[in-house]
């Protein structure tokens, strides 16, 4: 359906109900453009969100799912547009913080081409085996790794992205030498997983999750500080035995164009808190093992800002340059 039909039929749904715009909300339709597949977990949460702005606001939110060259695509259908606050994109930690340390000719430059809003989550990644393997915990799997006669492997989705160099972080704090293997699907990579091709990886619970609970994996620690309450019987890293205080997550972001003026993304960062606050936007997150981090709009800097420092520091180790 074209876009401007559903900004159309969006409005007739709301006009019966809808009094005057809501105050601080944008004037006039919203366009949220992802840049992830649609029925992604991004994907999703940034409709669920959508359709509670739209209630709050009177008006039209509608989300535009463009996925493809790395977020070029979606970031590039946004970044242009008025700074008005109509026009917002939900990008995550590889497309803000990643992108431009790998990139040698990226067409989008994330402090000069997008002003920050919210975040809307997090979510640490888990150590990932497969169920009937031979590391049954972690301990298991850092012998292994120990042992450089036989050097284990790890894979990922994305070369240079969040789970590749994620555990290359952790690679590193072991003081190990493992050979990465990238694939192209994240479907692909938790497959080679489970059936041993690759002897580990980093995982979500929405990308593994199912996986787990089908018995194919097995999760030996969280990369987090503190342990996930949706598995709270996977230790932390540190508690499984592992290195302290390394962390390794993934977050997603609401931006607006340029030039907004902060007064807007203030408002909208407001309107993105409450939201995700609501008692049925936590339990619906849960079942992806998203946290909502509702916050001000400086926590997105400083997140854009710390892991640029942090994967920079791995880049240092880890070579990867893309044209």
């Amino acid at each position: 359906m074209h876009l401007r039909t559903c900004f159309a039929i969006a409005a007739l749904a709301l006009a019966a109900s809808a009094g005057p715009w809501a105050q601080g909300a944008p004037k006039g339709n919203v366009r949220v453009v992802t840049v992830f597949p649609a029925g992604s977990g991004p994907d999703t949460v940034a409709r669920m969100v959508s359709e509670k702005l739209q209630v709050k606001w009177g008006q039209p939110v509608v989300v535009d799912s463009r996925p493809g060259g790395a977020g070029v695509l979606g970031i590039n259908a946004m970044k242009g547009s008025p700074p008005t606050g109509n026009d917002l994109v939900v990008v995550d930690v590889g497309n803000l913080s990643i992108n431009p340390l790998i990139f040698s000719k990226l067409a989008y430059d994330p402090e000069k081409d997008l002003a920050p809003v919210a975040v809307l989550y997090k979510t640490a990644f888990f150590v990932a085996v497969a169920a009937d393997g031979p590391y049954k915990s972690l301990k298991d799997l850092m012998a292994a790794a120990a042992n450089k006669a036989k050097p284990l492997s790890y894979g990922s989705n994305a070369i240079g992205g969040p789970l590749h160099l994620g555990a290359a972080r952790l690679e590193t704090a072991l003081g190990a030498e493992m050979l990465h293997v990238p694939y192209k699907e994240t479907s692909q990579l938790y497959a080679a997983v489970a059936t041993g091709e690759v002897s580990w990886a980093f995982a979500s619970i929405a990308s593994a999750g199912p996986l787990v609970r089908a018995g194919k994996l097995r999760f030996l620690a969280v990369a987090d500080r503190t342990r996930s309450a949706v598995m709270p019987d996977v230790p932390t890293l540190e508690e499984a035995g592992g290195p302290k205080a390394l962390d390794a997550l993934t977050w997603v972001a609401l931006m607006a164009p340029a030039g907004t003026p902060a007064s807007v993304t203030a408002d909208i960062n407001k309107a993105v808190n409450e939201v995700l606050a609501m008692p049925d936007i936590k339990d619906k997150f849960a079942g992806f093992g998203f946290v909502p981090s509702p916050g001000p709009v400086q926590q997105v800097v400083d997140l854009m800002q710390g892991d640029r420092t942090r994967y920079a520091e791995v880049l240092k180790r880890v070579k990867v340059a893309i044209d």
